[in-house]
């Protein structure tokens, strides 16, 4: 009877386990998850996400640096998307990608050149939703960003924002710059998947200079 009563603990345990396994999978592949109201939910486990890239003091407008001032952009993106790019070189519908901005600090601890990251400044989320955001409503390929403040629900930015059409005329692939993520960028290549905009503005930065 004891012997019996021990497998039984031992099959809840294994089971337990199991339940607890697959719960985080699910949380770790899920697309994005939006409230009543319909507001895009903080994405509060995007550190467990596949990271794509880092930046430093990056700027797409030309004009020095603001005085002072350095950090960080940190991109990750939801797991089933990120396996999704891996096979077809594109995002499928669900995508969920988090750019999180941090400081960044050059004196510290036993450094002495170079920059280290320390708080985070701010977290805006791409994603793909082609249900909730329509081509009609001006979100091209149901693209759309959200900007948090702290980790309560995100705000929507509107399609005036200059970001909706910097990504439009300039993204690598389906609306995202993925000629910054290293990993994924060749990807693109093998897959043919560059935009026809992209690989023309590839090719005239590499274009030789006019006599």
């Amino acid at each position: 009877m004891a012997v019996r009563n021990w497998a039984a603990v031992a099959a809840v345990i294994v089971l337990g386990f199991a339940a607890a396994f697959a719960a985080t999978a699910q949380t770790l592949a899920a697309g994005p998850a939006y409230t009543a109201k319909g507001e895009l939910q903080f994405p509060a486990d995007y550190r467990r996400w596949a990271y794509l890239s880092s930046g430093l003091d990056m700027s797409y407008r030309a004009g020095p640096a603001m005085p002072g001032m350095s950090q960080f952009d940190n991109v990750f993106v939801n797991p089933a998307a990120y396996d999704a790019f891996l096979q077809t070189g594109t995002w499928p519908d669900g995508t969920v990608m988090v750019l999180e901005t941090r400081r960044g600090e050059q004196n510290g601890s036993i450094n002495k050149a170079g920059r280290f990251q320390t708080e985070r400044l701010g977290v805006e989320v791409h994603l793909k939703d082609t249900v909730r955001f329509k081509d009609s409503a001006g979100f091209a390929g149901g693209w759309a960003f959200v900007s948090f403040d702290g980790e309560g629900p995100g705000q929507l930015i509107p399609t005036t924002a200059t970001c909706y059409a910097c990504h439009e005329a300039h993204a690598a692939v389906d609306r995202t710059f993925v000629q910054f993520y290293p990993t994924l960028k060749p990807i693109a290549a093998a897959k043919g998947t560059f935009s026809a905009a992209y690989l023309a503005e590839e090719a005239a930065a590499k274009a030789p200079p006019a006599p």
